[in-house]
């Protein structure tokens, strides 16, 4: 939501370069920005630029790559969440993304820093060994 919205710290958010997502944001962006819409703090026409920014990030543009590297959840990745969601206390969507972020890591073990402002997963990616971001 960093990436979008006028939030504290989304300096650092959006000063990272390469961002590592769950093929979840497709979903969990958007339906992020249309709650805050519901609720009052953007307008309809707002969130929908907001949400059209995040689609040209994740899908890119025929002139643009996407901004995003999306991992596909497969059987093992879910396993690796069901164990995350036992041992570190995290909602399954949360679960995922860290898992999501533990499968990136093990293909490139430079990619070690997770950026989220969710305290319990913030928690969790800790407890994995990630940097924190911010």
């Amino acid at each position: 939501m960093k990436l979008y919205a006028d939030e504290p710290d989304h300096e650092a958010m959006r000063a990272l370069e390469v961002i590592v997502v769950s093929c979840l944001a497709r979903v969990e962006v958007p339906a992020a920005i249309w709650r805050k819409q519901r609720i009052g703090e953007l307008g309809r026409t707002d969130a929908s630029t907001l949400v059209a920014d995040f689609e040209v990030d994740y899908f890119g543009t025929p002139d643009d790559a996407s901004r995003f590297l999306v991992i596909d959840v497969t059987a093992s990745l879910l396993d690796l969440a069901a164990r995350l969601v036992a041992t570190r206390g995290l909602r399954a969507y949360d679960g995922i993304q860290l898992a999501s972020a533990c499968a990136t890591r093990d293909t490139d073990p430079g990619c070690d820093a997770f950026a989220c402002t969710d305290v319990s997963l913030r928690l969790a990616a800790a407890a994995e060994g990630f940097t924190l971001v911010p």
